[in-house]
């Protein structure tokens, strides 16, 4: 069988996801290997397709194999993507390898799942490990256990059935020349629009209906625009100060002028089930800032272009962004419904929002995606210095292990509960005393 490895870590050999994939190769000779280094080589890719497309023609398995970088794969795979729907691939199985410590891998994997349904590929279900489980007898027997079940499906015929999204309704066209909100307003607000995807000038009408109803400064970046040297590398040459290794000045350009305003717009028109290739350019370099939350208490919209009914991942992706951010959600305004009225509701929200200093509690998406970070930067204070430092300051280090009083409370509590004859003498006053402390705040 021709396997073709599509390896998407700016890493290349070096790749700790790559690793995985070759101890499978040792295990399963019999196959027929041939890696290509998308991360690492993309530019060239781009210039010279005919190898890759020649090798993807001749293949019986397209492995995507990557790391996972801030929601979704990296910047240089979501390009190859692009590259990929050029060719006819229809019929051929897929699957995907990916390393991360969990930090939003399912938002990376259906991305990937649903652009192979995009192309008519069979997707079998991907393998999502933990950046050091090959080091461990569990986590590499899980990687032969996955490959066998590959095997297993492709021998039967089996895959997952692609999803088709719901019908797109057209476009509703956003109009400008509207007042200004006579409302309490933020100092700036910075619209970050990729108008490189934008069909008809559509998703600039929006940004442009938005800028002319804020009653402030507002500043609209195309993203599409900058002269990025490159996507991330992964090198983590900015760990310890935050000065990334690319000399283009995007670090400096992020800090001063868009996480300075006192709210954030993304614009965007919807390629390939994500926000296309250069916004996610744009956000894995935002790297240079590491795992800080530098915007937190900011809120955050979105105005889209396209049928965003269809994109549940992405909806689910841009919610669990201000969610871990520590970004009040002010709004998605879609042109595929009256736009107009969203983009009107989304500039009277963000007022709102920042006259207030309106900050919800984080949902499941925040704080679990918090208590990710929160443990990997303890373990890894030693290289992530920045990190490490902005966490203590911000009191981010909640270990439940700290909390000796409420461990101590609990295991008296079980101890009468484990007692039947004492549980049953207690009767509700179990109940009673649970909610002694939220009455206490009633009566205070």
């Amino acid at each position: 069988m021709n396997i073709v490895v599509l390896n998407g870590s700016p890493a290349g050999k070096n790749s700790i996801t790559l690793y995985t994939l070759l101890y499978i190769q040792k295990h399963f000779p019999e196959h027929r290997y041939e890696i290509i280094h998308v991360g690492q080589q993309i530019r060239k890719l781009e210039q010279d397709p005919s190898g890759w497309q020649d090798a993807l023609r001749r293949a019986d398995l397209i492995l995507f194999c990557y790391p996972v970088y801030t929601f979704l794969a990296p910047a240089q795979l979501h390009r190859f993507v692009e590259l990929m729907k050029g060719l006819d691939l229809s019929g051929k199985y897929a699957t995907q390898i990916t390393t991360s410590k969990h930090f939003y891998d399912v938002t990376a994997h259906r991305f990937i799942q649903d652009n192979c349904a995009d192309m008519g590929l069979k997707y079998v279900r991907g393998l999502s490990a933990d950046m050091d489980d090959l080091r461990h007898p569990q986590g590499r027997d899980e990687a032969l256990a996955f490959f066998r079940f590959v095997l297993w499906n492709m021998e039967r015929g089996y895959h997952e059935t692609a999803v088709r999204p719901p019908q797109a309704a057209p476009a509703v066209p956003a109009h400008a020349g509207v007042e200004a909100l006579n409302v309490a307003a933020p100092k700036r607000v910075v619209i970050v629009a990729d108008y490189s995807n934008s069909a008809g000038g559509a998703l600039q009408a929006m940004c442009k209906r938005l800028k002319q109803r804020l009653p402030c400064e507002t500043q609209i970046v195309d993203i599409g625009q900058f002269p990025f040297a490159g996507g991330c590398l992964g090198c983590f040459h900015c760990a310890a100060d935050g000065q990334c290794i690319y000399k283009d000045g995007f670090a400096d350009y992020l800090r001063e002028h868009i996480q300075s305003a006192d709210a954030l717009v993304y614009a965007y028109t919807i390629r390939d089930h994500g926000m296309g290739y250069r916004f996610k350019l744009f956000d894995d370099r935002q790297f240079c800032n590491g795992h800080r939350t530098v915007t937190m208490g900011k809120p955050v919209a979105y105005l889209v272009d396209g049928n965003l009914d269809a994109e549940p991942n992405l909806q689910m992706l841009m919610e669990a962004r201000a969610e871990v951010g520590g970004n009040a959600l002010a709004g998605i305004a879609c042109n595929r419904r009256d736009t107009d009225a969203a983009i009107d509701r989304l500039a009277e929200t963000l007022c709102h929002i920042v006259a207030e200093r309106y900050l919800p509690p984080k949902n499941f998406y925040g704080v679990g995606g918090m208590k990710i970070f929160r443990d990997l930067i303890w373990q890894m204070q030693g290289l992530m210095r920045a990190d490490h430092r902005f966490y203590k300051r911000h009191g981010f280090y909640d270990f439940p292990q700290k909390k000796r009083g409420t461990m101590l409370a609990m295991y008296l509590v079980g101890g009468m509960m484990n007692n039947p004859k004492l549980r049953k003498k207690l009767g509700g006053k179990i109940d009673e005393g649970m909610i002694m402390p939220y009455k206490k705040v009633l009566e205070d």
